[in-house]
């Protein structure tokens, strides 16, 4: 910690507004924005979540889900995309059980702004990724 800087008390910690720093969120945004359609295109017949993470990028990109709610949802995406986590994708059967994982945590906890045409927006593209 800097000397110029203000301790933190662990409610400032924990509030999703203060953590989702403009930077940051830009920097998710932009990895997303390249990265999200060709990893999904490579990957939607090979994982279950497809539809899941294919609801959030919908909701992520409507500008009425709250700006917290879209700072959350494009990290889970950044994570996603990203080629380095936890378990690297490339290990068959359970390189992506990571990224379900944070996909999972991200619905049980902002489910509520994922709303009825995000879901039908993500089956309608995960049917025509898979005619593809």
């Amino acid at each position: 910690m800097s000397v110029k800087a203000k301790p933190v008390t662990p409610d400032e910690a924990l509030d999703p507004a203060r953590a989702l720093t403009p930077s940051v969120q830009r920097v998710n945004e932009v990895r997303v924005q390249k990265g999200f359609w060709p990893k999904i295109r490579r990957t939607a017949s090979r994982i279950p979540f497809a539809g899941q993470a294919l609801s959030i990028w919908f909701a992520a990109r409507d500008p009425e889900t709250p700006a917290a709610a879209k700072g959350l949802m494009l990290g889970a995406l950044a994570y996603f995309v990203l080629p380095i986590d936890a378990i690297p994708d490339i290990f068959a059967g359970i390189g992506f059980t990571d990224d379900a994982a944070v996909i999972g945590a991200l619905i049980a906890t902002l489910g509520a702004n994922i709303k009825r045409r995000h879901r039908d927006q993500a089956t309608e593209a995960l049917e025509q990724l898979r005619r593809d």
